[in-house]
């Protein structure tokens, strides 16, 4: 049979035939698409005439074409639906792929037409989004090595490949473990559960084949429930053990000695490159600038949340004594005691909004919020075929006009790493004719039996807004050039659509929106307003857990690693003054943002940083008082959601909001004002 990644695909908008692509087919159609974009490589290298913006850059741009596409799928299905099969494909291909771009940035006839073009920008007259598309390309092979000697660029090469092996098996590594361990739990053992999480357990328990009425897994979806709600202690305690020790339980999975290596190789990569540290050489390009600034940030934010964190916690240790708990508070204790510290002081019960989060009204709200900001229409496509039978498509239009595709996949299985994350089949350029978008949304949110409806909890539902934030990002990017388009940006710019369109779940036009599954009510008044008097609640906790990740990431590529990741970790944290009872958001061994790949490595602030630009930018939207402010969506399309990379991010924030931004925002919503003063 032919290859679906060897032919034009006739499928409406050209979206990946999934109905046809088999796991045997991807290896011949990488080997293929990286041959045929080495020859496109080699000829534009070669190429006798004078570079030239066209015949360098654009034709860069047009390259790779058949790579882009068959990466673009395979990188989806082996995060979201892979198998033993597709693992084993993973693991020979991404040494390939490495191998493939150390020479396209280490090839030094390339890289002089580039550097020639790079010398003259001022005299090409380029248009300002082309110049940045150079000024770009200049950076991207300078950073991968490009001016490094003959010695330097195989050392540097070798990094990278081992670097991609290693990243590959880390994010292999916890999957397996979130597989392969299950908790068997009776109904003794699921006390205090709410129904929603029950049916969960139970349909976990019947996917698995257990002789038990209920299971759990070490995924974060899966665990966060049991440690919110569950009364058995013992109960908690395994769980949350299991949740913290993924890919550290001294099994085939252990990611510990991947973690050194990791560590050291990035180290001696960006000593090559000059740098004193990782982190500096990943912060010369970003917002924050250098490590100083990103850490002066967290620091900043980390002062207020342990002071919060502190008194909440002591409140909590009086709330534990008094229903009887004569042991210490401790990591898997907190959650179950925050909640009953949140009825108590503000009368409200999170799950009480559960019936009004039903997954399809949420995913049906955020369609809403992007027709009144940016004016976008979704229609379902059932002609579309998905990787799985969980994932929906709708066809995105914009001013009559079709501007792309959204595939929607939202619940956990077998197969799926955890999280939720943003990518695409295809990057909206406007090259040679344009291409649409197609962006996708994942999600791992508990699925329910048949027949039942996906209740989500306020968490949940900011995730579905979070993401489509980002899916926004990409639909609505409108750039000539690949290489800057949607969602490549910089790491500490990007987290801003999708973080500030999450502030749009809890305006009253969305929430009036989001009725009652069986009665059709609106959210009443009184329980609304108890959940805005308990928005800060835990933020005490939820700043510590995130800024010691944040800190611990920013060490790791700070310093040299000495003694084990147990080790390091303590220092750190013991370095900081972390509270014992609050654990990681993420621990080492399964912190696939900074390990499973380098895209977060010396990044994980950048959620802070984006959040101090979406705190200070939804002011924007305030002072106009109306959420929906036509003048301010305006702006927010032109110089946020649209522009892709076509600007500086300090000048595109500045252009939206009118001046830099300012931190006190961000302090207000994490209710550490107090707190820090």
């Amino acid at each position: 049979m032919t290859n679906p990644f060897s032919v034009a695909w006739t499928t409406p908008y050209e979206t990946p035939p999934f109905d046809l692509i088999k796991t045997e087919d991807f290896k011949p159609a990488y080997l293929a698409a990286l041959e045929q974009h080495r020859t496109e490589i080699t000829a534009i290298a070669g190429n006798e005439a004078a570079p030239s913006f066209d015949n360098t850059i654009v034709a860069l741009e047009r390259a790779g074409a058949a790579l882009r596409r068959v990466d673009m799928v395979f990188g989806q299905l082996t995060s979201a639906a892979t198998s033993e099969a597709l693992q084993a494909v993973e693991r020979d291909i991404v040494l390939l792929v490495a191998r493939h771009w150390n020479a396209i940035y280490l090839n030094a006839a390339l890289f002089a037409r580039i550097e020639t073009l790079f010398a003259q920008r001022d005299e090409l007259d380029l248009e300002p989004e082309a110049l940045r598309v150079l000024e770009r390309y200049h950076l991207d092979f300078v950073r991968a090595g490009a001016r490094l000697s003959a010695a330097e660029r195989e050392r540097f090469g070798a990094i990278v490949e081992r670097l991609a092996a290693l990243g590959t098996q880390f994010g292999q590594n916890v999957l397996a473990d979130e597989q392969e361990m299950v908790f068997a739990l009776s109904e003794a053992e699921m006390v205090g559960l709410p129904e929603f999480a029950r049916a969960a357990s139970a349909e976990t328990a019947r996917e698995r084949k257990l002789n038990a009425p209920f299971a759990v897994t070490p995924s974060r979806s899966s665990v966060e429930p049991i440690l919110h709600f569950v009364q058995d202690r013992g109960v908690r305690e395994k769980i949350w053990r299991a949740f913290v020790q993924r890919g550290a339980n001294g099994n085939k999975n252990d990611n510990s000695a991947i973690i050194k290596e990791i560590v050291a190789l990035r180290a001696e990569q960006a000593g090559l490159l000059g740098y004193p540290s990782f982190a500096a050489f990943k912060l010369a390009d970003s917002m924050a600038g250098t490590p100083e600034a990103a850490r002066g940030l967290l620091e900043q934010v980390w002062d207020g949340g342990r002071t919060k964190a502190e008194a909440d916690r002591l409140a909590l240790q009086d709330l534990a004594r008094a229903e009887g708990q004569t042991e210490p508070l401790e990591a898997w204790d907190w959650r179950y005691f925050a909640e009953k510290l949140r009825f108590a002081r503000y009368d409200f019960d999170e799950n009480a909004l559960k019936p009004y989060l039903e997954l399809e009204k949420v995913v049906e709200a955020t369609f809403f919020v992007a027709e009144k900001l940016f004016g976008l229409t979704f229609t379902p496509c059932t002609d579309i075929v998905g990787y799985h039978p969980d994932v929906r498509v709708w066809k995105v239009a914009r001013e009559g006009q079709v501007i792309g595709l959204f595939y929607g996949d939202y619940f956990a299985r077998p197969g799926k790493r955890s999280g939720a994350w943003m990518t695409a089949f295809r990057d909206q350029c406007k090259l040679d004719g344009g291409q649409l978008p197609l962006i996708v949304n994942t999600c791992n949110f508990n699925k329910p039996a048949e027949g039942q409806k996906a209740l989500l909890s306020l968490d949940e539902a900011r995730t579905v807004f979070h993401e489509m934030g980002h899916g926004l990002h990409g639909l609505l990017s409108d750039v000539t050039y690949p290489r800057i388009a949607g969602t490549h940006v910089v790491r500490d710019f990007v987290e801003l659509p999708s973080q500030l369109f999450e502030h749009w779940l809890e305006e009253a036009p969305v929430l009036a929106r989001l009725t009652h599954g069986q009665t059709g009510e609106a959210i009443p008044d009184a329980l609304l307003e108890r959940m805005r008097a308990a928005r800060t609640a835990n933020s005490g906790f939820e700043t510590v857990e995130f800024v010691s990740s944040a800190i611990l990431d920013m060490d790791y590529h700070s310093q040299p690693m000495e003694g084990s990741v147990v080790d390091f970790e303590k220092m750190v944290l013991e370095g900081i003054e972390m509270p014992r009872e609050i654990g990681l958001r993420h621990a080492s061994t399964h912190f696939l943002h900074l390990f499973a790949g380098d895209g977060y490595a010396a990044g994980y602030y950048s959620y802070l940083w984006s959040e101090v630009l979406d705190a200070d930018g939804f002011g924007a939207f305030k002072e106009a008082g109306d959420p929906f402010d036509a003048a301010t969506a305006k702006r927010l399309y032109d110089f946020i959601y649209s522009g892709g990379g076509k600007r500086d991010f300090a000048e595109a924030y500045r252009l939206f909001r009118g001046r830099d931004p300012q931190v006190d925002a961000l302090l207000e919503d994490r209710g550490l004002v107090m707190a820090a003063e």
